[in-house]
């Protein structure tokens, strides 16, 4: 079996070592061949083959064939010619400062111009720098392709990996967000005027921050971010997993003992959902999540891999200010088009950044209205967000989050109960009280519960009524009946005289009764008790 990488994105280094690569390269060559739409740009979340991709065009434009033997691209007609490349990768500068940002970024921009064979002269801004080797080595391309038309070729190539990384980082404090934008700003304005210089211009990001200026100043740049064409460039079909990474697969299955079938069907389930395409209704694999389990092949099998590789700072910062728990992530309905662009960084929505972060997903685009129906990929995603979402409801870290829901599944119900006031006693109240639907009280609840894998069903529908939350694990079946002004006993009585247990009567696992009542004026739990289903 080839070897799976998961720690590089330097496409050189991974042919090199003769690791998986799943081809990509007929969609490269599709984006590199169209001269007359050379300015592009694609948002995909983190750690979905963004770098490489760039990493692999970077080598496509420095004619380095010999990597892409055996590949798609060698077999489609490629002119291999070598051109000058400038190539930024803005994820790693420092963003605690405005001015520590500054420092890093002009000595990185330095120092990719000189690697792209630009004489930098410090005497003038990096952003007249940058415009000064656009022309200079546009011009050196002319001369080098005179002396030798079939193996130089002309034009510059601007590759910008994580465009928006600093500002994301930033978000926290808007202002030096702002700040950090204009700047950058500054530099991607030069290539406004310069545009006959440029051979091809591919772009990545995460978010589409349409002040950056460019975006405002390259009219002719083309997102193809939700292009049914490219619908399938980043992530793994079904397809696609099945030729690259069979051996694996069979060999992962067997250590857990399943068969073949269900061991593809829960890992279907676990990591395939992400749609990224308006037409398109293909869904593909988180890369990483693939590499990750299949590098590790652990007997106790799918785990969350995904969140252990970092999460989005952006997402991270926005939670820590805002209000998630009025939205059912499952399905968020009658999305706008123009919602996934973000214009003002003060007028951010929850929706917008929890789909570019890639926590929520396109379920259905209804073209006669530009309308999409969100939701989540899968249940890595499902388990992450829940415990991201419990643990900023309580002001407290995912970790606390995780710990909760342990404790729920060893019935340990006092720690259960002090960890549950807590989650509703950091809820919003008072001055935003209009904008908190009830549903938040069975939103927290959700969040708990899912992290931890609980299968969850809110309203429960039954023959006598609805139960209001219901969730089932190998451990246990719970049913949760909140109160709202009314005191707990009220909920037990409600549960037996609509008979809620009668569903799972036959089940072997224990059944547990649980009530919740709350406060309306200031939405805290201040009563709950648990009890053990006996049938009478």
């Amino acid at each position: 079996m080839k070897d799976i990488n998961t720690g590089t994105s330097d496409f050189a280094t991974l042919i090199n070592n003769g690791a998986v690569y799943v081809d990509k390269t007929a969609y490269m060559h599709r984006m590199a061949s169209d001269k007359n739409n050379n300015v592009l740009f694609v948002s995909r979340p983190r750690r979905f083959g963004k770098s490489l991709t760039v990493s692999a065009f970077k080598a496509l434009f420095e004619g380095r064939r010999e990597l892409f033997k055996g590949l798609a691209i060698e077999r489609m007609g490629w002119k291999w010619q070598t051109h000058p490349v400038i190539h930024f990768r803005f994820n790693e500068l420092r963003t605690e400062s405005v001015e520590a940002f500054e420092e890093d970024f002009v000595s990185y921009v330095g120092k990719q111009l000189r690697v792209a064979g630009h004489e930098y002269d410090a005497s003038v801004s990096y952003a007249l720098n940058f415009a000064n080797a656009i022309e200079g080595l546009h011009a050196k391309s002319l001369e080098d392709h005179k002396k030798d038309p079939e193996g130089k070729g002309v034009g510059v190539v601007i590759l910008i990996d994580e465009y928006d990384a600093p500002v994301g980082h930033a978000l926290g404090n808007v202002s030096k967000a702002e700040a950090i934008r204009d700047r950058m700003s500054s530099l991607y304005a030069q290539m406004k005027d310069r545009t006959g210089c440029i051979r091809f211009l591919f772009m990545t990001g995460i978010s589409k921050f349409t002040k950056l200026s460019v975006f405002s100043a390259l009219s002719n740049i083309v997102d193809v971010s939700q292009d049914d064409a490219y619908a399938t460039m980043f992530g793994y079909t079904e397809e696609e997993l099945t030729a690259n990474f069979e051996e694996h697969l069979r060999a992962h299955a067997a250590i857990m003992g399943k068969r073949y079938e269900d061991y593809r069907a829960e890992m279907k389930r676990w990591y395939n959902g992400f749609r990224f395409a308006k037409g398109d209704p293909t869904t593909v694999y988180n890369p990483i999540s693939v590499a990750l389990t299949l590098k590790k092949k652990e007997a106790e099998g799918f785990t969350a891999t995904w969140a252990t590789t970092g999460r989005p700072s952006m997402l991270m910062n926005y939670l820590r200010r805002e209000d998630l728990l009025a939205l059912d992530y499952e399905k968020v309905e009658e999305v706008a088009g123009a919602a996934f662009d973000v214009a003002e960084l003060r007028n951010l929505t929850a929706i917008a950044l929890l789909y570019q972060a890639g926590y929520l997903t396109i379920k259905a685009y209804d073209v006669d209205v530009d309308d999409y129906t969100l939701g989540v990929p899968d249940e890595e995603i499902r388990r992450d967000l829940s415990t991201l979402v419990a643990g900023v409801a309580a002001e407290q870290d995912v970790a606390w989050a995780a710990n909760l829901g342990k404790s729920l599944l060893r019935f340990n119900w006092p720690k259960v109960f002090a960890g549950i006031k807590s989650l509703y006693a950091h809820l919003p109240y008072g001055p935003k009280e209009d904008d908190v639907q009830e549903f938040s009280y069975e939103r927290v609840l959700y969040a708990l519960l899912a992290s931890q894998g609980i299968e969850v069903v809110t309203e429960d529908r039954q023959s006598n009524g609805r139960a209001d939350v219901v969730a089932k694990h190998k451990k246990g079946i719970y049913i949760f009946e909140l109160k709202v002004d009314d005191p707990v006993d009220r909920a037990f009585a409600q549960i037996r005289e609509k008979n809620y247990a009668a569903p799972y009567l036959a089940d072997p696992r224990p059944v547990w009764l649980v009530g919740l009542s709350f406060d309306s004026k200031t939405r805290h739990l201040v009563d709950c008790a648990a009890e053990r289903f006996v049938e009478e």
